[in-house]
């Protein structure tokens, strides 16, 4: 019988043993179109990874592709990793998809899963012009080059010309099923798990780490939907134009505000709003404001505001290299413009149609400053040479202690003495100095 302190050196040594054996992978999951959000993902995963000292990043992937510039990204990350990468194709990886696929040192896939397609077209799915192609064989070939994989195969891809009778059809671009690009040494295996990666590359004690999507991650991932963006930009209109149409900070200001912050930080955060696509923006809402109450009419400052607005907002919506959009994926450059015209177009006709009667409504008069002080309504911005100490007249608006008063059909400014005055309140005026009248409460006037 082995004695009490046997027992715990030995529980210990196997323990160290086992640990000393052990090896991490860190795993994270790319399920998504390849974009902004995907490459920081795999960014924040991939560094977590180091900090772990994974020995292994492991990326499960189902994507049907996405942007060449931020596949890039990917490709680059992977390419250049401390530690041995894996992908595990579990259904799809198509175009941007094989281009990371072809990064990692090892490729596994799904029974059913599929492989390749990676030519470039646009958001109709229609195959981009040539310079297009070449750029993206042009990557191809390198990724599979620095992996000793077949760069003519890899060129297949994407070029429907490559010749490889043995896998496909001239004129027709490259796709593998599992069982093909394991024959034709591409992937290393089929499996239908993960835990079979393990077992093909005699991983015998996996201490696996997944990445969790935080809160953070969440709240970024929603407020770059188109469909949360084109809201956020109805939001920015809505708030410019009420604020337009009864200025002064308010409620209106403040909305364009939020509206604006929760569609240029996320977009700013993901790398695609740069400094001079938000400055544009600022500018474009400076020009309309100088057009409405500087310059009489509408003329080139309210166009060139509008112009500067619009592309303002639809360049931060994608990738760009200060106006060069090769590095974005085709047509994202039409889809945006499409979603900031179509959200200004509905929000100035909801404008239109409600605008009015929103203005109208007793909510918005207490969260803005709804009515205009002109002459011809009674208001006047200095009080006039006759002698109105001791008149009587009535709150018209809340004193605290300035506000609104009226005495026989003329609004002045004045003061509460006592601080505080109601509106409706029957006042009398008891001294005025420079242009402010000084009130206090009629009932509190004395009597003589």
């Amino acid at each position: 019988m082995l004695d009490k302190f046997t027992k715990t050196f030995l529980l210990i040594l196997f323990f160290s043993v086992n640990a000393s054996f052990a090896q991490k992978i860190y795993k994270t999951d790319l399920k998504e179109d390849v974009g902004p959000n995907s490459w920081r993902i795999i960014k924040k995963s991939y560094d977590q990874a180091k900090q772990e000292k994974a020995d292994y990043f492991l990326v499960e992937m189902n994507t049907f592709g996405g942007a060449v510039n931020f596949a890039d990204s990917i490709r680059t990350l992977l390419l250049n990793a401390d530690m041995k990468t894996i992908v595990f194709v579990n259904n799809n990886a198509a175009s941007a998809g094989t281009l990371i696929s072809l990064a990692c040192d090892y490729i596994y896939m799904h029974t059913g899963a599929s492989l390749g397609a990676a030519s470039v077209v646009n958001q109709q799915g229609e195959i981009m012009p040539e310079k297009y192609q070449s750029y993206m064989r042009g990557l191809m070939r390198a990724t599979a080059e620095a992996k000793g994989r077949d760069a003519k195969m890899a060129e297949a891809f994407v070029d429907p010309n490559v010749s490889l009778l043995q896998w496909k059809e001239d004129g027709q671009v490259l796709t593998f099923t599992a069982s093909e690009a394991v024959k034709a040494n591409l992937a290393k295996a089929q499996i239908k798990g993960i835990d079979e990666i393990f077992t093909d590359l005699s991983i015998s004690l996996p201490q696996v780490t997944t990445y969790e999507l935080t809160f953070v991650d969440r709240i970024i991932g929603f407020l770059i939907n188109p469909m949360i963006s084109g809201l956020l930009i109805m939001g920015i209109m809505g708030g410019i134009y009420f604020e337009l149409q009864t200025p002064g900070i308010g409620f209106a200001l403040v909305l364009a505000i939020i509206s604006a912050s929760l569609f240029f930080a996320p977009l700013y955060l993901q790398g695609l709003a740069d400094h001079w696509e938000i400055a544009l923006f600022v500018i474009g809402v400076l020009l309309l404001v100088l057009e409405v109450f500087v310059i009489p009419g509408f003329g080139i400052a309210g166009v060139l505001g509008i112009i500067f607005l619009l592309c303002g907002l639809a360049f931060s919506m994608l990738a760009n290299d200060f106006l060069d959009f090769k590095i974005s994926k085709p047509g994202l450059l039409v889809n945006s413009f499409l979603i900031v015209v179509s959200a200004m177009i509905f929000s100035v006709a909801l404008l239109v149609i409600f605008g009015k009667n929103i203005m109208r409504s007793s909510l918005f008069k207490r969260l803005v400053l709804a009515d205009e002080q002109t002459a011809e309504s009674g208001y006047t911005s200095s009080v006039p040479k006759v002698n109105l100490i001791n008149k009587n007249g009535i709150a018209k608006t809340v004193l605290r202690p300035s506000g609104k008063i009226e005495i026989d059909g003329i609004w002045y400014d004045a003061v509460a003495l006592d601080g505080f005055i109601e509106a409706g309140d029957q006042i009398y005026v008891e001294k005025h100095e420079n242009y402010s009248l000084f009130v206090r409460k009629l009932e509190d006037k004395p009597i003589v």
